[in-house]
């Protein structure tokens, strides 16, 4: 890397020195120390093989069962008997309130002009 940046100081130099001399010969100058004066990039280690795999033996596995056993149903348990309550019959004697039952009658006198609120109703034509 030293020797890269001692280049480039060489060719600040020269650029200096070549101040006077057109521009192509300084830009040329400085292309060919350039491409000549790369900077060394170390190389990639390279990744190790890793060693194949190695065979398993198949283990030999026992054959599935073709038919399985059948299993005991689960008896529910029986829910005790709960004893039917019997409502006591109406006397006949007994008898409902008679509760009169009467439409209101509608008022006749329903105003049908409404009256003006002055915010809102129009002004008065002349």
């Amino acid at each position: 890397m030293a020797a890269f940046s001692n280049k480039i100081f060489l060719l600040s130099l020269i650029m200096m020195a070549l101040s006077s001399a057109s521009t192509i010969q300084v830009s040329e100058a400085a292309r060919h120390l350039l491409q000549t004066s790369q900077p060394a990039i170390p190389a990639v280690p390279s990744i190790p093989t890793l060693p194949s795999m190695p065979n398993l033996p198949a283990a030999a596995l026992p054959p599935l069962p073709t038919n399985l056993p059948s299993l005991p149903k689960p008896a529910l348990p029986t829910l005790p008997t709960v004893p039917k309550v019997a409502v006591p019959p109406i006397p006949a004697a007994t008898s409902l309130p008679n509760i009169p039952f009467t439409i209101p009658s509608i008022p006749s006198n329903i105003p049908t002009s409404i009256p003006s609120i002055p915010f809102f109703s129009p002004p008065p034509s002349n």
